[in-house]
C-alpha cells in the first residue's frame, strides 16, 4: 500500500521561480500545525524552475539568504510555517512511475524491453 505525501512549498519572492520544498505526511503535518512535535527526519529541497523544476538540494548561502540562518531545523520550520501545502496528485511513495505504452516494458528482464530485472 501506498501512502500519499504532500508539498508544502515556501516562495520567497512572488515573481521569482525560486521555491523551497519540503515532502511531507499530510496527517503528521496537521498534527504539526496543531502543537505535535512529529518530523523524525527531514530535508529541504530547491528548484529555481517552479513547480515542474528538478529538485536539488540548496546551497548554504543559499539558506543564508532566504532564511537568514543555514540551521536545517530553523529552515524547516520557516519553510512548513510560511509555505503552502500543495497536496500531489499521484505523488505517492513505495511506487515507481513507468511508461508502459512507450515499449516492452517487462518488471522481470523478459521480452523484448531491458526490463528492470535485478533491480
Amino acid at each position: 500500500m501506498t501512502k500519499s505525501l504532500t508539498k508544502v512549498v515556501y516562495k520567497p519572492d512572488t515573481q521569482s521561480t525560486d521555491e523551497y520544498i519540503v515532502i511531507v505526511n499530510p496527517s503528521q503535518y496537521k498534527k504539526w500545525k496543531e502543537g505535535a512535535e512529529v518530523v523524525d527526519s527531514f530535508q529541504v529541497f530547491y528548484s529555481n524552475q517552479g513547480a515542474q523544476g528538478i529538485l536539488g538540494k540548496p546551497s548554504d548561502q543559499q539558506l543564508d539568504n532566504i532564511f537568514g540562518t543555514t540551521n536545517d531545523i530553523d529552515v524547516m520550520t520557516q519553510v512548513l510555517e510560511k509555505g503552502k501545502d500543495q497536496p500531489g496528485n499521484g505523488f505517492t511513495s513505495g511506487t515507481t512511475a513507468t511508461n508502459a505504452a512507450r515499449g516492452s516494458f517487462d518488471s522481470k528482464g523478459k521480452g523484448k524491453g531491458k526490463g528492470l530485472g535485478g533491480i
